[in-house]
């Protein structure tokens, strides 16, 4: 069979126009691994499986995570929301109906997988700050072999890239004139007394102590 893509609603998320006549499942705004069964038992029977994530950098990294592990990183993703996000910045993508119409007809690009040691995929930005009780962030971090920081920053913030190595963090600066100052490579390590990560807008339920974003061993087809 060819290419016959299906929508994933995720929450309260307007399906632009273009998309209205696909096969559609809506799940929650935040959906859990239960919640995609449906929609990729309707991908086994496809020769091009095409999944369209209609929803928020969170909904998108979870069907990510999914795939991932499912060990089905050959359905090809493609996300369509309605404003810019981490997400469509870090990968170029469009929004509202331009991004509904890159859905059905764009091409497939395979792009590095950032996971972090929680085995969760990254699709947009990680901020990692100190605890709900202090201003800044304690520790140190590197990427790769070359320090980011060793102190006290008032955060960090980690991106995945659609080119490798596949992965870049910057300190947050106290000020905002200045820009940000990238590193990038293919691990960044996090060693800290307690730490505030937030994985595209999820806030982790626990304050860590390390924390590791990788390249996985495998890639992802992402259409844009």
């Amino acid at each position: 069979m060819a290419l016959t893509p299906v929508v994933l609603k995720c929450g309260d998320s307007p399906v632009p126009l273009p998309l209205g006549e696909l096969t559609s499942f809506t799940v929650p705004e935040l959906p859990e691994k239960q919640d995609f069964d449906e929609a990729l038992s309707q991908l086994q029977v496809v020769t091009e499986p095409r999944l369209i994530v209609v929803g928020n950098d969170g909904a998108f990294a979870a069907a990510l995570t999914r795939l991932m592990r499912l060990e089905r990183l050959n359905v090809e993703l493609a996300y369509v929301t309605e404003n810019r996000s981490d997400a469509t910045d870090a990968y170029k993508l469009a929004t509202g109906a331009r991004a509904a119409r890159t859905a059905l007809k764009g091409t497939v690009h395979t792009v590095p997988l950032i996971r972090d040691d929680a085995g969760i995929a990254l699709v947009g930005a990680a901020t990692v700050t100190g605890p709900a009780d202090a201003a800044e962030l304690i520790g140190e971090a590197y990427v790769d072999d070359n320090k980011l920081f060793s102190g006290t920053v008032p955060g960090i913030r980690i991106v995945p890239s659609p080119k490798l190595p596949g992965i870049k963090a910057s300190v947050d600066r106290k000020s905002r004139w200045g820009g940000r100052r990238w590193l990038e490579g293919r691990a960044i390590q996090l060693g800290s007394p307690a730490a505030r990560l937030v994985r595209d807008g999820v806030a982790n339920p626990r304050d860590l102590k390390r924390s590791t974003f990788y390249r996985h061993d495998k890639t992802w087809l992402l259409v844009r």
